[in-house]
């Protein structure tokens, strides 16, 4: 049975907060996947922050809870060349002129919340984006799959042959 606590850790300068979760695991992004080899991108990172959209009444008029991440990818100390053009070949629709992968997150409205859930949502592209994509297999049709195909043809083909008497 694995025990539960709260647990408080930074992503750089973001100060994330889990309540009840267990001591094994980890925050979603942190153990995505082995391609980013647990690097820290935070410091690459450039956040901005505008009055979103959407429900809220009063409270989205005075603050600024939408978050845009630019992680700019071409400049980027902490991935290797061809991780770089990989990524902006996959991405391409995500990345600006001047090679920043721009990502928005605005469905929340607290800043910090959308702050985490634009992080997550970078490295969760990423990690897809670096996924190296399986060599599919060919593969041939067994031999009762052949015989039954061609069953199927001669009762179709004896059928019609019927209609035309």
């Amino acid at each position: 049975m694995s025990q539960k606590r709260d647990v408080l850790f930074y992503i750089g300068a973001l100060r994330v907060y889990w309540k009840n979760i267990s001591l094994e695991s980890k925050p979603h992004y942190a153990m995505l996947s082995d391609i980013l080899k647990g690097r820290d991108l935070s410091p690459e990172f450039t956040f901005t922050a505008s009055r979103s959209s959407g429900p809220g009444g009063q409270h989205v008029n005075k603050v600024s809870t939408k978050v845009e991440l630019r992680f700019n990818v071409i400049e980027s100390a902490l991935l290797t060349a061809e991780e770089k053009e990989i990524i902006l070949t996959k991405l391409a629709n995500k990345i600006n002129s001047v090679g920043e992968l721009i990502l928005v997150a605005q469905s929340d409205r607290s800043q910090l919340k959308n702050k985490e859930k634009v992080i997550e949502k970078l490295y969760t592209l990423l990690s897809k984006a670096l996924t190296p994509v399986k060599k599919r297999k060919p593969t041939k049709p067994s031999r009762a799959a052949k015989e039954k195909r061609l069953e199927d043809k001669r009762i179709r083909a004896e059928k019609k042959e019927r209609r035309k008497k």
